[in-house]
């Protein structure tokens, strides 16, 4: 079949060179359609329920609310996890399913449960809603509006009512966050002393502001062959119109708001801030990104937009961004783009040194663009983005390995050429003569890539589109070798048989006979060496340390402070500015924006102890106080120890937001305590953070705050409002409109709609006294103060209550620096195990990026077996014999030594991406011990004694072997060395790949002819 296709490519040369146009231009119309990204997203499948519940504690929140829609969704089909978070006022609970689950099917399942629950929900609390259609790779554009005459108030009207309804127009744009900023709202704030003169109740002025502002429609009449549409207004749209509404009618004199309250604009009560380069707050907003959407392209619509809603703003206004994911993309696609440049020049000098011969090295380094714009095709048609991951990882050497073998014996065989045969005679012979160990070469290189598309989870979601991304560009690189190459070294391939072979290779060749002689005679010796290298690298391994996955660097830094559960907004804004204006003093700092508390869609439910500072970096080479970017956080956090009664979190903005959604956790290692009650998991949560601050390698760590919150109970006295003839639904709506504040109606200004909220003065509000002497409106007339009829106390609550798998649970959170995640785990996991004693129900699981780093290695151990299975399988049918099918999987221990020993230098943890690197490191040790042994066989077959074949074919296939492994390895050089935006993850996988290949391509020279000449002379001796 092989011969059949290359004869046929042969002798249509024509139509094979059309065929390849006709494919190149579908790559680039492929090319230029594919989504760019800066990471894979590993966000899994999930659906927030958001849930506003005001003026709820925290565990009545649970109890009430956050309770009834997690057991409605248990029970969901596919589904993984239910988590929730109950704090005041608020339940966010997160729905996770299994990959590959449509996000829309997952939505309207949640929603007919919603449906459901909120029959079982108080009547007070509105209908949950779902949370936007995103993922932790969403939020690609944040911004500002900045402005010299405007208020953050003003801005903010700017924002809901002119930006916010024009940005979620552009397609792609799922929904726009506004934080910060003051919203605008009517108040009307009641004297109770007026009311009191007037005996008036306060249910009374709300009805009163709640039926006076609305429209009447009176159909319509028909009058002088007309038709008139009949409208009854009585829309307050000023102050004025809800000053002038009448309470009551007293003797025929009217009772106007205006006698017994204030009308006037003040802000709405909120529950969060942004704070800018530590001067004051800002009104900001975030865009995010439906999911699945092309982030370059939706980001792109976005700036376009910007551009011009900014020409259509009052003046002295504009939105001004702090934070746009184009400036990641571009550097990481500027990472990727730079490693497979360098990496393909360098394959390209290597192939000049090794040809020598220009048109030779042309004709192979051709195949690189065409098997990527044939991988372009493929990404396409499954919908994989371009990014780091899917592209960063491919190494253009493994692409033209077959071309190499292919062309090289084309210019050995031209060189060489019987005199009666044709130039196409020739190449076709050549062509077939490796045909077959090149097919299944790369099909073994293919074959391994298989298993990692087994891979789930986080890991599955960031090597699967490298596996599929590598194996198209294989596919094609294959197809290419098989017609193409052929087809276009008919073209431009010279006979000439005077041509010496080049210098390099002769050189080589000269060192390398002898050498294999020598060795063919001491066979103990070179096996002897190569079992004590085998085993004494497998020896180093413990000494390796293993993590998940080498943390890309983002550019930027994300600072989390951490304040007291009981701080007020204000004072957290204080503190806010103090803390910017510490890292303001750092020179590498270009900008800082703080987001504290949570946005008006509560996607990150932070309370206000909580900020989230991003800090923009300048590049490096204009920084002056520190050299990494480690060093910098490290002394940006000595800086930050001044400022008193803060903790910090140190992290990077998507990194936070990734880890958030996927684990509900913003760390590397998260250590769960589940239990019932709350007392007992703070306690015990505090004694597990004070273990993990012993263990080597702890940074940041911190327990969840879930108790400090000073809460004002109002405990009301059953007996004493029974005297009264009072119910406790009467008090409670004193409590709830008098002190509170509830909107009673809204304001239609244009566009935009303002709220009308009715509540007491703050100067009554304001203390616990003015709160005990609230006077409550009795049936029959006249008040009494709330302090007769319930008692007032100030007490510690709950900040907030935390769910998983249906059970509360509190969590420790560590970030690990100067060690790796593994070692680190296991020192804290023995020292916890030794120290603590749990009650009866309680139990501890490890979450995190350790979590995922478990999940990988468990399936790893399955996948590296199954990878080794499928090359076994194809060797066997390759060579139709075990003895030659396992002398080649020989290469693969030693390949394994040399990736080991190469990590161990360069202190490189065993992580997911090295594992991935051994795995790809197979295919092409096998690829270079198939093209000997098939080569030595046929030799044999052509009747050459053992010995002179195995020299014989050892020396003639040097150069093929050596250029395989050398281009594979240079090629992945770029990689291994970078420090660009990303190279994190790429660094160990090409470290693993070039340090394998040395030790494999040892072997395949040395160790494999000498293990061949054994064998096969026992083969002899028992045939015999």
């Amino acid at each position: 079949m092989i011969n059949k296709l290359i004869d046929f490519a042969l002798k249509q040369r024509l139509l094979v060179v059309a065929a390849t146009i006709l494919v190149a231009a579908i790559g680039i119309y492929s090319l230029n359609n594919i989504p760019i990204d800066a990471f894979p997203d590993v966000t899994n499948i999930q659906v927030q329920v958001i849930a506003e519940a005001p003026g709820y504690s925290p565990v009545e929140v649970e109890k009430l609310v956050t309770f009834p829609i997690e057991v409605e969704m248990n029970g969901l089909p596919r589904l993984t996890e239910v988590r929730s978070i109950s704090k005041y006022g608020l339940a966010v609970v997160t729905v996770v399913f299994e990959d590959g689950v449509d996000i829309y099917f997952a939505r309207q399942l949640v929603l007919e449960r919603l449906q459901k629950a909120k029959e079982s929900l108080p009547s007070t609390v509105p209908q949950p809603e779902m949370g936007p259609i995103a993922s932790g790779m969403g939020e690609i554009y944040q911004y500002f509006l900045e402005s010299d005459s405007l208020d953050i108030m003003g801005l903010r009207s700017i924002q809901d009512w002119i930006v916010k309804p024009q940005l979620r127009t552009v397609p792609g744009v799922t929904e726009v966050n506004s934080f910060g900023g003051l919203v605008k709202q009517y108040h009307i704030i009641v004297d109770p002393n007026k009311l009191l003169s007037y005996n008036i109740t306060l249910d009374e002025v709300f009805e009163a502001v709640e039926k006076n502002n609305s429209v009447a429609g009176g159909n319509y009449l028909e009058h002088a062959s007309e038709q008139y549409i009949i409208r009854g207004i009585g829309l307050a749209n000023k102050e004025e119109d809800f000053e002038n509404i009448v309470v009551t009618n007293e003797a025929g004199t009217p009772i106007y708001i205006r006698n017994v309250a204030r009308v006037m604009i003040g802000p709405e009560i909120r529950q969060g801030a942004v704070v800018m380069q530590g001067r004051g707050e800002v009104s900001a907003a975030i865009v995010m990104m439906l999911r699945g959407e092309n982030s370059q392209k939706v980001i792109q619509r976005v700036k376009a937009k910007v551009e011009e809603i900014n020409k259509s703003l009052p003046p002295h206004v504009k939105i001004h961004p702090y934070y746009d994911q184009t400036d990641l993309v571009q550097k990481t696609i500027t990472t990727v783009k730079t490693n497979l440049l360098e990496g393909g020049l360098l394959i390209i000098v290597i192939l000049l040194l090794f040809l020598g011969d220009i048109r030779a090295a042309l004709i192979v380094a051709s195949t690189i663009p065409l098997s990527m714009l044939f991988a372009f095709i493929g990404m396409q048609w499954l919908g994989l983005t371009a990014n780091l991951m899917s592209l960063g990882a491919i190494d253009f050497g493994m692409i033209v390995d077959g071309s190499v073998v292919m062309v090289e014996n084309f210019a050995r065989r031209l060189t060489h050429k019987e005199s009666n045969a044709t130039k196409i005679q020739s190449i076709a012979g050549a062509a077939q003569e490796v045909g077959r160990p090149i097919l299944f070469g790369i099909l073994i290189i293919i074959a391994v890539y298989i298993p990692i598309m087994t891979l789930q989870g986080i890991e599955g979601k960031m090597f699967k589109p490298m596996a599929l991304t590598v194996g198209f560009a294989l596919v094609g690189s294959l197809l290419l070798t098989l017609t193409f190459i052929p087809v276009l070294s008919s073209f431009l391939l010279k006979e000439d048989r005077t041509r010496k072979e080049p210098r390099v290779i002769h050189w080589i060749r000269t060192l390398y006979t002898p050498l294999l002689e020598k060795a063919l005679k001491r066979k103990l010796l070179v096996l002897g060496i190569a079992l004590f290298v085998l085993i004494g690298s497998f020896a180093l391994v413990p000494f390796l340390g293993s993590e998940f996955i080498p943390e890309l660097d983002e550019g930027s830094i994300l600072i989390q402070p951490i304040r007291m559960p009981s701080i007020s907004l204000t004072e957290s804004i204080e503190i806010e500015k103090k803390v910017q204006q510490v890292i303001m003093q750092f020179p590498e700092v270009e900008f800082v924006v703080g987001r504290l508390g949570r946005p008006d869609i509560a996607t990150d439910p932070m309370g206000i102890n909580l900020s989230d500072i991003y800090v923009t970096l300048k590049p490096k080479s204009e920084w002056k106080t520190a050299e990494t970017k480690e060093e910098l956080v490290k002394k940006m956090v000595e800086e930050l120890k001044h400022v008193p009664g803060v903790n910090y979190n140190i992290t990077q903005p998507i990194a936070m937001r990734v880890d958030e959604l996927v684990s509900g956790v913003k760390s590397d290692v998260a250590i769960k305590l589940f239990g019932d009650e709350l007392t007992v998991l703070k306690e015990k949560a505090e004694r597990i953070a004070e273990i993990v601050r012993g263990v080597p390698g702890a940074s940041d760590v911190a327990t969840e705050q879930v108790a400090g919150q000073t809460y004002l109970n109002i405990y009301i006295d059953r007996g004493s409002i029974a005297r009264y003839g009072l119910n406790v639904t009467a008090v409670q709506r004193i409590i709830e409109i008098a002190i509170g504040g509830k909107v009673a109606t809204e304001v239609i200004e244009g566009q935009a709609r303002y709220g009308v909220l009715v509540r007491y003065p703050e100067s009554i509000r304001g203390d616990i006294q003015g709160i005990a002497n609230t006077l409550v409106s009795l049936p029959k007339g006249g008040t009494v103060p709330l302090s007769q009829i319930a008692t007032i106390t100030a007490e510690e609550g709950p900040v907030q209550v935390s769910r998983e798998y249906g059970q509360r649970r509190i969590v420790v959170e560590c970030n690990v620096r100067g060690t790796d995640i593994g070692t680190f785990v296991a020192a804290a996991k023995k020292k916890i195990e030794a120290s603590l004693n749990l009650p009866a129900g309680y139990y501890i699981t490890w979450g995190g990026q350790f979590e995922h780093q478990e999940s990988a290695t468990n399936r790893l151990l399955v996948v590296v077996p199954l990878s080794i299975f499928i090359i076994f399988v194809l060797l066997f049918t390759t060579f139709g014999n075990l003895r030659h099918t396992m002398l080649i999987l020989l290469n693969l221990p030693f390949a394994l030594c040399g990736g080991v020993v190469a990590l161990l230098i360069r202190d490189l943890p065993l992580s997911v991406s090295a594992s991935i690197g051994f795995i790809a490191l197979f295919g092409v040790a096998v690829l270079n011990g198939v093209v000997m042994i098939s080569y030595i066989n046929q030799l044999l077959d052509e009747g050459h004694d053992l010995t002179i074949a195995i020299i014989k074919g050892s020396s003639d296939r040097l150069r093929p072997v050596l250029m395989t492994a050398l281009v594979a390895s240079f090629g992945f050089i770029p990689m291994a060395l970078s420090h660009g935006t990303g190279a994190e993850v790429q660094r160990p996988l090409a470290t693993v790949v070039i340090g394998g290949l040395i030790t494999s391509t040892l072997l395949t020279l040395f160790v494999l002819p000498t293990v061949y000449q054994w064998v096969e002379k026992r083969r002899v001796k028992i045939e015999r």
